[in-house]
């Protein structure tokens, strides 16, 4: 059995695969996933996993050199982004963030019922 946090087979598999650049979402649960990108739903009922919980869950092992979320997003979950190593948090409108994320590796499907929970990851490198 792995050691780490990340126990998700799939997920952390997902995570070992990326390379500098590629890009990994975590949503809410609303948030859409265009046909063609794959989705990682862990997803249960309302509320489990939660978002940071999830979040938390990845950043234990991907190296992070940029990322965004939505500018509708509330201000208190943006400010729960400052403790976190997220690189650089850039602010997109929410619909340009749904475009963006038509690029991702994956998205990730939370429980979480917080309006705009999402942020886009752009994987850096360990060295």
């Amino acid at each position: 059995m792995k050691r780490g946090a990340l126990l998700n087979a799939e997920l952390s598999g997902l995570v070992a695969a990326m390379g500098h650049g590629d890009l990994l979402v975590i949503g809410d649960a609303g948030l859409p996933v265009s046909p063609g990108v794959r989705c990682i739903d862990l997803a249960v009922t309302g509320g489990v996993p939660g978002f940071f919980e999830v979040l938390d869950a990845v950043l234990s092992e991907l190296v992070v050199k940029r990322s965004a979320a939505a500018v509708e997003a509330d201000p208190d979950l943006i400010d729960h982004f400052s403790v976190r190593q997220i690189g650089m948090l850039e602010r997109l409108p929410h619909d340009e963030l749904k475009q963006v994320s038509k690029g991702a590796r994956a998205i990730v499907r939370t429980g979480e019922f917080t309006p705009y929970a999402n942020i886009c990851l752009w994987s850096g490198v360990a060295f």
